[in-house]
């Protein structure tokens, strides 16, 4: 069995990994919202703040959640833990400290990716160079996560990686839905259906899944089934059942995974049990709360087991 500490570095290194690529999402669906959707529709940055759990940071630097403060919050602020600028730095450090473990390629790649991220941030704050900024940050990621599972043997350490970056994934793909499904669209009954459709489909390209999902859903774009397959789809691997599904292959390859194995099949059957249309008409945003939760009991249980860590120091890393 591994030294707490590296498998504590590894499962970091997968979460700070996908946590920048996924806020890297999340920015560009908001982004991507105010030029596809009317002018009727009144957007309110600070939903992104309050998605991602960060609010109390956030309004103690900054007074208004306008878009610019957002934008500089989620992308450069070192202060803010999910901030992609935050993230990178720290996956890097991870991998830094456990340089014997992972491939010398991928060490190299999240050296260069760090570079960077600090070269041209500052770039991204204005609207013209965004987009090509958080395109990159995602390639980035995603050669990683390629270099990874193409030259680093399968074995504790990569398992570990694997837990973190699922877990991570699954948590920001109910955020997402979210976004979409609740805090936008609330109190707007006048949205024609074509906005309607609109906002869904941007939802699937923010998670690279409208193809995938054209592919399995003959119907047009709708809420319900983009829902459906965003939470229950069992092949697409950023659906939140696939991810919980490799999280339970993982904790299956290691010792004393008794809990946290509970812990996941758990949600994995409350997600794969729900009525979609019913939580649609209301009780969605309480849906993803509940499975929110049991995200943060997965990474509690994980930290006990393995890391010899408290609920409390678990929460308190968590946060950091």
């Amino acid at each position: 069995m591994l030294l707490s500490r590296v498998a504590e570095r590894m499962y970091w290194f997968g979460r700070y990994c996908e946590r920048a690529e996924n806020t890297a999402r999340l920015v560009n669906v908001n982004a991507n919202l105010l030029l596809d959707l009317p002018g009727m529709v009144k957007h309110i940055w600070a939903d992104t703040i309050n998605i991602t759990g960060v609010a109390d940071m956030f309004y103690k630097k900054y007074s208004r959640a306008d878009e610019r403060n957002v934008i500089k919050f989620m992308l450069a602020d070192l202060v803010n833990p999910g901030s992609i600028a935050s993230s990178v730095k720290l996956a890097r450090e991870d991998a830094r400290t456990t340089r014997e473990i992972i491939p010398a390629e991928a060490w190299e790649k999240i050296n260069e990716f760090h570079i960077y991220v600090k070269k041209n941030v500052d770039k991204a704050l204005k609207r013209e160079g965004r987009h090509k900024f958080l395109t990159n940050v995602i390639d980035y990621c995603n050669q990683i996560t390629g270099l990874l599972f193409g030259s680093m043997s399968h074995g504790e350490p990569y398992h570990f990686i694997r837990i973190g970056r699922n877990l991570e994934r699954a948590d920001m793909t109910t955020r997402i839905v979210d976004v979409g499904c609740i805090n936008l669209l609330q109190d707007q009954p006048d949205i024609p259906d074509a906005f309607d459709n609109m906002l869904w489909m941007t939802v699937l390209r923010s998670l690279s899944a409208y193809q995938m999902y054209r592919q399995n859903v003959p119907d047009r774009v709708n809420g319900e089934d983009v829902v459906e397959f965003l939470l229950k789809d069992k092949q697409f691997p950023r659906s939140v059942y696939h991810c919980l599904g490799e999280m339970e292959t993982c904790f299956q390859e290691l010792p004393l995974h008794d809990q946290p194995l509970r812990s996941v099949t758990h949600t994995k059957r409350m997600v794969n049990e729900a009525s979609i249309s019913k939580l649609l008409e209301k009780g969605l945003h309480e849906f993803i709360d509940q499975v929110q939760i049991d995200f943060g009991e997965i990474h509690n249980n994980v930290a006990q087991t393995w890391f010899g860590q408290t609920v409390e120091q678990g929460q308190e890393q968590k946060q950091a």
